[in-house]
C-alpha cells in the first residue's frame, strides 16, 4: 500500500538532443505527464534506448529538459539537492575511500558531525549486511558488495526520493536477483520514494507498486500497470508469470 500524498509531479516534459552536422535534433522524451506518490516503488520501464535514463537524470536535477516541470513537493527541481539522490550503475564509488568513509561522504559535504556520521554509516551498513567491511576498499569488494554500499549512501543521505538508475544491470543473474530481494527489504523498512529504471519486465514486477512503461524513443507514458501482487513475491508462482505476460505484451505492441 502506499501513501497518497502527491510528492513527484511531471508536467508535460520534453527532451532532445542536438545532432552534429545531421539535421534535425533527436528526440527522447515527448510531453511525459506523471505523478508519483509518497512511499511509492515506481519502475520506469522501457525498450533499451527509448530516453529511460535521460528522463531519470531530469527528475533528479543532473539533466536539464527542454520544456515542461518536475516538482518535488511543490517545489520546482532545477539541480541536485539532499532531497533527491541518485544511485547509479557503476557504484560511483571513490576508490581511495573505505565503505564507511564512502558512506559517509554525502553526509561530511552536508555539515553532519563526525560522531553522528560514523552512527549512520554503522546503522545503513548493518542495513545491507556489510558488517566487518567497514574499512574495506572497493577494490577488495565484488560488484554487489559495491552496489550494497552506493545503496547504504544513498538511503544514509535521508532523502524524500531516491533514484536508481539501472542499478542492478552490470550484475550477474544471480546476484541481481539477491540484491532485488534485499533492496525490497530495505524499502519495507525505511517506506522510502524510489523510481527506478529497468529494461527487464521480471524485476519491475518484482520490486514495483506500479509500473510506467514507455514507448520507444521518443519516450512517452503508454501504459501504467498497479502491481497487486502481495509481498514477499514468488517468481515461480501463477499470479507473478501471468502478470509479466501481460507487460510484456504490452511491452511488446
Amino acid at each position: 500500500m502506499t501513501n497518497s500524498k502527491e510528492i513527484i509531479r511531471v508536467i508535460d516534459l520534453e527532451k532532445s538532443f542536438s545532432k552534429k552536422d545531421r539535421g534535425e535534433p533527436l528526440k527522447v522524451l515527448d510531453g511525459i505527464h506523471l505523478s508519483l506518490s509518497e512511499g511509492e516503488f515506481v519502475s520506469i520501464l522501457g525498450p533499451s534506448g527509448c530516453g529511460k535514463s535521460t528522463f531519470l537524470h531530469i527528475l533528479a536535477g543532473l539533466d536539464q529538459q527542454d520544456s515542461g516541470q518536475v516538482y518535488l513537493d511543490d517545489k520546482l527541481i532545477t539541480g541536485p539537492g539532499p532531497d533527491h539522490t541518485m544511485i547509479f550503475q557503476d557504484y560511483s564509488l571513490f576508490p581511495w575511500m573505505t565503505v564507511k568513509k564512502n558512506i559517509e561522504l554525502g553526509l561530511k559535504a552536508t555539515g553532519v558531525p563526525e560522531g553522528e556520521r560514523a552512527a549512520i554509516s554503522r546503522k545503513y551498513i548493518g542495513l545491507v549486511h556489510l558488517e566487518g567491511f567497514e574499512d574495506h576498499y572497493p577494490h577488495e569488494l565484488s560488484g554487489g558488495m559495491k552496489q550494497r554500499v552506493a545503496i547504504a549512501r544513498g538511503f544514509a543521505l535521508d532523502p524524500r526520493v531516491l533514484f536508481m538508475d539501472e542499478p542492478f544491470g552490470a550484475l550477474d543473474a544471480q546476484t541481481r536477483v539477491m540484491l532485488q530481494q534485499e533492496l525490497i527489504r530495505i524499502f519495507t523498512s525505511t517506506r522510502k520514494t524510489i523510481v527506478f529504471v529497468t529494461h527487464n519486465v521480471s524485476e519491475a514486477v518484482f520490486l514495483s507498486d506500479r509500473i510506467v512503461l514507455c514507448t520507444k524513443r521518443p519516450m512517452k507514458v503508454k501504459e501504467i500497470f498497479q502491481v497487486n501482487i502481495e509481498r514477499p513475491r514468488d517468481r515461480f508462482g501463477a499470479p507473478f508469470n501471468e502478470f509479466c505476460k501481460q507487460v510484456a505484451q504490452v511491452l511488446d505492441v
